[in-house]
């Protein structure tokens, strides 16, 4: 059976003006065309090719000898080519450009934008491109706890956070808690592994270990209050959502940071704001 988004050895089984019909071998009622400007000087009957089949224009099934950048099931980082009326088309090496639909787009792309996408094949048995990659990733990696890595965000959650992709390959999670809205689809992060799942997936933090971290909160929190003429109009005890709209910060964070400047008598605690000295 011909095999749709993969390549394949297939041998000629009819040679025409406008090409070569391929076949495999014992299966020759199945055929499909490699059009001629694609035929290797020479070709002729019997001989063995490996090709790559898709769909032409026409929906029509087709071979070629050009090697895609993906096949189906496999990950990759694509450009995209333009935008359309159902989608975004993709430069997979092949003439006919790659369609990544609307549906399958975890954030709206444009021309000369880079998205990691997975190859598939849809319910109209047409090959299209997917930026929900959580099922094509790799479970298994080679990193271990507080291990810096680089990693692609593609999709955000409400309910789990924000879901990345280590090296483009592993499963990783920035879990909602440590999401201070300032990461987004599509972002390069370097971040440092806080967990190893069971099942080899990754948790991730953008900051560092707290001790190391509250040195650069503390020069943050300082830079906030000053934007608010030295007097921050609220303390410690403040709601975690008001700290994280207001600086981007965990409330444990800001406890930290706020202990750091107290000991150093940089701020002062009032009852309703924190004031710089």
């Amino acid at each position: 059976m011909l095999e749709l988004g993969r390549k394949q050895r297939l041998n000629v089984v009819k040679l025409v003006e406008f090409g070569v019909y391929l076949a495999k071998k014992g299966e020759e009622e199945e055929k499909v065309l490699l059009p001629a400007k694609q035929v290797p000087e020479g070709t002729k009957q019997g001989d063995e090719l490996e090709v790559f089949l898709y769909k032409d224009s026409k929906d029509r099934l087709i071979s070629t000898i050009k090697k895609p950048m993906l096949e189906v099931g496999e990950l990759g980082l694509l450009r995209v080519i333009e935008t359309g009326k159902i989608g975004a088309f993709l430069d997979w090496g092949l003439e006919k450009d790659l369609l990544l639909p609307f549906k399958e787009q975890t954030k709206r792309v444009k021309g000369g934008d880079e998205c990691l996408v997975a190859l598939y094949i849809d319910k109209s048995s047409r090959l299209c491109a997917t930026m929900r990659v959580y099922s094509y990733l790799e479970k298994r990696s080679p990193y271990k706890k507080d291990d810096i890595v680089h990693a692609r965000v593609y999709e955000h959650s409400e309910e789990f956070g924000l879901f990345a992709a280590v090296d483009d390959r592993y499963s990783a999670l920035i879990p909602k808690k440590e999401d201070f809205g300032h990461i987004f689809v599509g972002d390069r992060i370097e971040a440092r592994v806080t967990e190893v799942k069971e099942d080899g997936k990754l948790d991730l933090s953008v900051r560092k270990k707290a001790y190391l971290q509250i040195d650069e909160d503390a020069k943050h929190v300082l830079n906030v209050i000053d934007k608010y003429k030295g007097s921050l109009p609220f303390t410690d005890k403040a709601s975690p959502e008001v700290i994280k709209r207001e600086l981007n910060m965990s409330k444990n964070g800001f406890k930290r940071a706020i202990g750091r400047l107290l000991k150093e008598g940089k701020v002062e605690l009032k009852e309703n704001n924190i004031q710089k000295k």
